[in-house]
């Protein structure tokens, strides 16, 4: 990035307009392609100074305001317009789109085909979207593998499987800290923390602490009462084009105990299903 982003922006865009473009007669003759920056701050309904500092550079904290009455008159769509917001180190004050409560066809293949790992799709209330067999599988001791707070809050069986219960719990508080800063407006994730606030007062005392992050990679220390203790890495995606989905890879290094472990279990949980398979 260059000292005067948002400044060069601002220009590409004034250039690709013409006065006819946004009900401007035109006058005089044009030493450049498109608005001049008077017209743009007509446009605007602001100073034209004012907007001659912000394209040179030499002012560099318009407010969210400003922001959208520029968008406006420069006909920005949705792309160019939180594009715009993000250079001028602010946020649009209008919701962004609500996260995708379903998942691609082609995402579901994709985590199909992770044989040797557990994969999931996660919304920002930590939903289980999607999953592939050997998630299912790994989770399979809990009564529902339906939302990831909840399971590790209420579900009994969380004490268990996550041997460092406390760490896990601290870092799915976190996450969702992190998630309502990202989408303040997304009201599945406030009924959420509302309804765990009530039902668990150890979420309710982490809820406080206001600690926040959202990691993309860590280690997992899990127990399973199938194959026994599993030491597991996790990475983390935001799935593009699918705003506030995150995938979710738990995975273990190739010939480790974690590994075997990982092999092992999905043998199972693939003769279990074969064994209750009605007979055709």
């Amino acid at each position: 990035m260059t000292s005067n982003d948002l400044g060069e922006f601002l220009r590409a865009h004034r250039a690709r307009l013409r006065p006819g473009d946004v009900g401007l007669a035109s006058y005089g003759a044009r030493r450049v392609a498109g608005l001049r920056r008077e017209e743009v701050a007509v446009l605007a309904g602001m100073n034209s100074d004012y907007y001659a500092r912000l394209e040179q550079g030499r002012e560099r904290s318009p407010s969210p305001q400003i922001l959208e009455s520029i968008s406006s008159a420069l006909r920005m769509d949705d792309e160019a317009r939180a594009h715009m917001f993000r250079l001028a180190g602010t946020a649009p004050d209008a919701e962004r789109p609500q996260p995708r409560e379903s998942v691609s066809p082609a995402l579901r293949q994709l985590l199909d085909g992770y044989s040797t790992a557990a994969a999931f799709v996660l919304n920002p209330a930590n939903d289980f979207l999607a999953s592939n067999a050997l998630a299912d599988a790994l989770f399979s001791p809990f009564e529902a593998m339906d939302n990831m707070a909840r399971m590790t809050f209420l579900d009994p069986a969380a004490r268990s499987f996550f041997t460092q219960w406390g760490r896990a719990a601290e870092a799915v508080v976190a996450g969702l800290r992190h998630a309502t800063g990202l989408d303040p407006h997304y009201r599945r994730l406030h009924d959420l923390v509302a309804s765990l606030s009530q039902e668990s007062e150890e979420f309710a005392a982490l809820w406080s602490s206001h600690t926040v992050h959202g990691k993309s990679h860590a280690g997992k220390e899990l127990l399973h009462p199938d194959v026994g203790h599993l030491a597991l890495t996790y990475q983390t995606f935001d799935v593009r084009g699918a705003p506030g989905q995150q995938l979710v890879i738990y995975h273990a290094a190739p010939g480790s105990p974690g590994a075997q472990a990982l092999s092992l279990l999905g043998s199972l949980h693939a003769t279990q299903r074969q064994d209750t398979a009605p007979e055709q």
